[in-house]
């Protein structure tokens, strides 16, 4: 089987399929293994490599073996292998690289004086692939030293950091597009109407008791005025439902119990209640909040008037302006 299929076709196909098997089991996004990933280019070389050295040493055997048979041996040996298909150019680059050995009759003018328990040793020239192998890897240590010990390009640090730097650039892009991995500072106001009703459904199991199920507040505080306990905005909301309220009397924690897509869709719903009127509203609780960079001056009103001045119907009018769009 082996005399079917020669060496310089052997080691091709096998090699090629090996580069292949790397190729499906590495991931390298868009381009190909090798040269995404420099180590994976280094190892399929020393496959390489390690195919031509045994392709090489199974051939000095067969050449051993060979000039053991007697001469009729030889003839059906011969015979057999003239069926094999004949790829010239293949074969003579291969012959190129691998080299010639000298034959069994010409040892004796190449053995050298040595001499360890009757093995001798043979002067045979290295093989070009060998030689040229030892060229490459010359060459590549010049260009690595003078790359990073001359020119003081990027080392494996640098690049390190680097990636680092982009993988979570990465993570942070995939999370405002993943909505079952948001948090308090990715979280955003849903506003398809399946997050709603997911979000009403969620109220209505779970908040309704401290609440009401129009936000008008009971043991828990009004939700439809403009003041807050612990902030307002998606943000607040979130993590008031995540972390809980204050200390001894206000909201459990929630996050053990809803995934934080479901706290985002509660705490959309929960601002849907900004501006309406319920039935029973509960007093106002907390400071009135507005976006960030927003300043508020409630205290300048006519002298003679219980009516806020005009100043002051202004800014309530941005609030609540800031509190719907939020």
């Amino acid at each position: 089987m082996r005399h079917l299929i020669p060496s310089y076709i052997r080691v091709p196909v096998i090699f090629f399929a090996i580069a292949a098997l790397v190729e499906y089991f590495v991931d390298s996004g868009d381009q190909p293994a090798f040269m995404e990933q420099p180590l994976v280019l280094l190892f399929l070389l020393l496959v390489l490599l390690v195919l031509v050295a045994i392709e090489g040493i199974v051939g000095a055997m067969d050449n051993i073996l060979y000039q053991s048979l007697d001469e009729e041996a030889k003839k059906r040996y011969l015979a057999s292998r003239t069926k094999t298909p004949q790829f010239k150019k293949l074969k003579a680059l291969y012959s190129k690289l691998a080299g010639k050995n000298r034959p069994i009759e010409e040892e004796g003018e190449i053995i050298l004086d040595h001499n360890y328990d009757g093995i001798k040793e043979l002067d045979n020239n290295l093989p070009p692939w060998w030689v040229y192998s030892f060229y490459i890897s010359i060459i590549f240590a010049v260009v690595y030293m003078v790359r990073y010990h001359v020119l003081n390009a990027d080392d494996q640090f640098v690049e390190y950091e680097i990636e680092y730097a982009e993988a979570n650039k990465a993570i942070e892009a995939y999370k405002k597009t993943a909505k079952g991995l948001v948090d308090f500072n990715t979280v955003e106001v849903l506003v398809e109407a399946s997050d709603l009703k997911a979000g009403k459904k969620i109220f209505e199991m779970n908040c309704v008791a401290c609440h009401k199920p129009d936000g008008g507040g009971g043991i828990g505080p009004n939700l439809t005025d403009q003041n807050w306990i612990l902030g307002g905005g998606i943000k607040n909301v979130f993590k008031t439902i995540s972390e809980g309220g204050r200390d001894g009397k206000g909201m459990v924690a929630w996050k053990s119990e809803l995934k934080p897509l479901e706290m985002a869709q509660v705490a959309s719903y929960v601002l849907q209640f900004q501006g309406t009127t319920p039935a029973e509203p509960k007093a106002a609780e907390g400071d009135i909040w507005v976006e960030e960079g927003v300043k508020i001056d409630t205290t300048n009103t006519n002298e003679n008037s219980q009516e806020p001045n005009e100043t002051t119907v202004d800014i309530t009018k941005t609030v609540e302006a800031v509190v719907t769009n939020n």
